[in-house]
């Protein structure tokens, strides 16, 4: 019986806590929320779209690091701070989840400090 396999990766920004960047368990990588950091744990602390970017960037390359692509995406999760950057965030979603993009929800929170944070479940069949 497969195990769950933890990841992390140096080049996405760090967990904020003690959780991992992502697990893969069976056919399904579970990516855990972005956010707008750097390697550095440093906030990109510009415009709503500098954040989206840096933050959908950061679950890209972990979706990466899991052997995975955000093309594989069947779930996903955006935290706004302000649900007046709904518009811009569909736009940049867009981007970065393509043609076939999966479930989404997307919740007003309150975020420590910047704008987006995204989490997403992706679909890899085990080989």
């Amino acid at each position: 019986m497969a195990k769950k396999q933890i990841v992390n990766t140096p080049d996405a920004a760090p967990p904020g806590g003690p959780y991992s960047h992502a697990v893969v368990a069976g056919d399904f990588v579970y990516l855990a929320g972005a956010t707008p950091h750097r390697t550095d744990r440093s906030l990109v602390d510009g415009p709503f779209l500098e954040q989206a970017r840096a933050t959908f960037d950061n679950l890209a390359t972990v979706a990466a690091a899991s052997g995975s692509s955000l093309a594989d995406a069947v779930q996903a999760r955006v935290y706004l701070r302000d649900l007046d950057d709904f518009q811009a965030m569909n736009g940049v979603f867009a981007e970065y989840f393509g043609d076939e993009p999966p479930v989404r929800t997307t919740i007003q929170a309150d975020l420590p400090g910047f704008d987006i944070e995204v989490d997403a479940v992706l679909y890899r069949p085990a080989c």
